[in-house]
């Protein structure tokens, strides 16, 4: 069922609660980013934040070509300053951040390109998963500029420095293989599988407690942004939250009644 339509992006939700953004920029074989893009991406992030249902996100591509190629270098031909330059990296990171920051989980499915400013939007996903057709660059030092919206930083705390450093300084792509061994990717599945997969994991998380789901995601964030001791006081009273809902109450009880618990996000 359409939830949300712009010019370059549509939103379906499925009935088990997950959410599809689908990247669809008109006239392009590969998408691309640019101005449309991130206010349609703004404008549907507004209206999976306001729809409560909504327990899980993937953002995934509608083109056979493709995931994301990065910026539309034939729109932003307009930079020709440090202050056009610093505006659109934090455009980029504004956009990106909300992503990242959506109480619910979120799924990047990729197949083909993953690219610059793909990339950054696939790591401030919180799954990755992957066709064995994808590939992953940032190509940015290739036209004389570096990502501007957290993409070192993301690569390196995710496929560690000096895999970081081969990308970045080097601007090649690297392979699915490659990315699954780099752990850049959870999974890597035929094309014909993908879809399918991404389907399965949905289902999975999104028949998840949510309340646990957005706190262990809450957790997760926690786990590389605070130092190791803050990190478990924080994940300690956040499974006193847990526990206090009505959702926990019913995961006992049906453990108790070996039956599948019904839970209702409460």
């Amino acid at each position: 069922m359409s939830f949300f339509q712009a010019e370059t992006l549509r939103v379906d939700q499925e009935p088990d609660g997950s959410a599809v953004l689908w990247l669809d920029v008109p006239g392009r074989a590969v998408n691309v980013l640019n101005q449309q893009v991130f206010a349609d991406l703004d404008a549907a992030l507004n209206h999976i934040t306001a729809e409560q249902a909504i327990t899980l996100l993937i953002i995934r591509s509608a083109k056979a070509g493709g995931f994301l190629a990065g910026a539309d270098l034939q729109q932003f031909t307009h930079i020709q300053t440090a202050a056009d330059a610093s505006a659109l990296s934090e455009m980029g990171q504004t956009h990106f951040a909300r992503v990242a920051s959506l109480r619910v989980p979120v799924i990047a499915v990729i197949h083909g390109p993953c690219l610059g400013g793909g990339l950054e939007l696939a790591l401030a996903c919180d799954i990755r998963i992957a066709a064995d057709t994808a590939s992953f660059a940032a190509p940015e030092i290739r036209l004389g500029w570096i990502g501007g919206s957290g993409q070192s930083a993301l690569l390196a705390h995710n496929i560690g420095p000096s895999n970081a450093a081969l990308m970045v300084l080097s601007g090649d792509p690297v392979d699915a293989a490659t990315a699954l061994q780099w752990r850049l990717v959870s999974e890597v599945v035929p094309g014909a599988e993908l879809a399918g997969r991404a389907r399965t994991l949905a289902e999975t998380i999104a028949g998840r407690a949510p309340i646990a789901a957005q706190t262990a995601k809450l957790n997760l964030r926690a786990a590389y942004q605070m130092p190791l001791a803050d990190a478990i006081s924080y994940e300690r009273h956040l499974q006193t939250i847990c526990f206090a809902t009505q959702d926990a109450a019913e995961g006992r009880a049906a453990f108790a009644a070996r039956r599948a618990p019904n839970f209702q996000g409460r």
